[in-house]
């Protein structure tokens, strides 16, 4: 113990004897730490932000969307381009669907919202009251419309946090104001708890009306089949329900759109845990390609390593030579240029850890996360580090402990 404790002691003090060339040798390897610590925590951040949010879009839910229109060719124009569910659909699924807690239909529309002078383009949603329960969307201010509101097509409206803000409003000072919509005066009764955007969407981007209101005022669309629905949102019972539930809506739908094989259902229904876990695919994917890309900088300081090493072996040949001549073993040689190496390459990991985390809080204080420091990122890096020193120390290493001891003497 005390010889290993002798050679680090040694090698430590040659790396301090050339200061400036040893930091640079170690910069490589600094910002490959950092960097991988950096991104490897950015890259969680975005997934936890991003799993929080699809979790905030409600509790235990799946998305009936209408199926796809066909143009005039064989391909399809996706998913929700057909009208294939209406408000009955709906209510249907309510009363038949055991599995299921409650449902909530929406139709939307893309339209101008008009306050005094400012207005914005934002989503208008149609629905029902149960959105609030199965959306998880709350009131922030004044109350959300109930069931003789959404009956009688009342004309009243909430406002998302995003639409206040474009109006140059407050969220209690926008209450009982009117705002106008395709010509229409709705009465502003609400505004929505802040929610955040989910991909490209921002969730308080939106103003919500009744579903009656909308189809009656804004779409138009009143069929003698009902009031058609672009996707209907199902909140199952518990998170174990939700493969039941998805089972019952399936076959109701079938019942009811007679759809019998080999014809395809009109409609989709996609999971939350499903779009959970495919997110949560995409952003370690993404998380191991930015860690990926940055441990690259760490081969590149390996690199420097062995470049490093190899001049010190060629400045310290003499030096060689007469440890050798006073009795040193090859072995002896080659372990303190390996320690050398391991001691430069931890020390650069060491100060690349400290960069690392810093910029870790200062990423979550950037965005407001709290996902924490990739700690096992840490523990990684470091060990990678030991693994660049050996690695690349050993040859300079061996071509230092291989030296013919009368030629190294007779260096200059």
């Amino acid at each position: 113990m005390a010889s290993l404790l002798e050679m680090v002691a040694l090698a430590w003090g040659s790396l301090l004897a050339n200061r400036l060339r040893s930091l640079l040798t170690m910069l490589g390897v600094i910002i490959g730490i950092a960097a991988v610590i950096a991104m490897v925590t950015l890259g969680r951040g975005a997934q936890l932000q991003t799993e929080s949010q699809l979790k905030s879009l409600g509790s235990n839910l799946l998305f009936v969307q209408s199926g796809a229109a066909v143009g005039a060719g064989p391909a399809s124009r996706g998913a929700g381009s057909a009208t294939t569910l209406t408000w009955d659909d709906a209510r249907a699924i309510a009363a038949a669907a055991p599995a299921v807690a409650a449902v909530a239909p929406a139709l939307s529309q893309r339209n101008q919202v008009v306050l005094a002078d400012r207005n914005t383009n934002t989503t208008i949603v149609g629905s029902t009251p149960d959105y609030a329960l199965v959306r998880d969307f709350l009131p922030l201010t004044g109350r959300f419309f109930n069931g003789a509101e959404l009956q009688q097509g009342a004309r009243v409206a909430l406002l998302g946090q995003t639409v206040v803000d474009s109006l140059g409003q407050t969220a209690e000072g926008v209450l009982g104001r009117d705002v106008r919509i395709r010509g229409e005066a709705f009465r502003v009764i609400g505004t929505l708890e802040f929610k955040g955007s989910t991909g490209f969407r921002d969730q308080d981007d939106q103003v919500l009306i009744p579903l009656t209101t909308m189809a009656a005022r804004l779409v138009g669309v009143n069929a003698t089949a009902g009031i058609a629905v672009d996707s209907i949102a199902v909140s199952a019972r518990t998170p174990a329900a939700m493969a039941a539930a998805e089972y019952q809506i399936t076959n109701l739908l079938r019942l009811r759109h007679r759809i019998v094989p080999p014809r395809e259902d009109d409609f989709l229904i996609r999971n939350q845990a499903d779009l959970v876990s495919a997110s949560n695919s995409v952003a370690g994917i993404f998380t191991a390609l930015l860690g990926g890309s940055a441990a690259i900088s760490l081969l590149v300081g390996g690199i420097g390593i062995m470049n490093i090493m190899l001049v010190s072996v060629s400045e310290r040949t003499r030096e060689i030579g007469i440890r050798r001549a006073i009795g040193a073993r090859q072995s002896d040689i080659l372990r303190q240029f390996l320690i050398e190496a391991m001691v430069l390459s931890l020390a650069g990991g060491i100060l690349g850890v400290l960069l690392g985390v810093g910029a870790s809080l200062a990423i979550n204080a950037a965005f407001g996360w709290s996902a924490g420091v990739a700690m096992d990122a840490v523990g990684w890096s470091l060990g990678f580090c030991l693994l660049i020193g050996v690695f690349f120390g050993g040859y300079p290493a061996r071509k230092a402990a291989r030296l013919d001891p009368m030629a190294a003497l007779r260096s200059e």
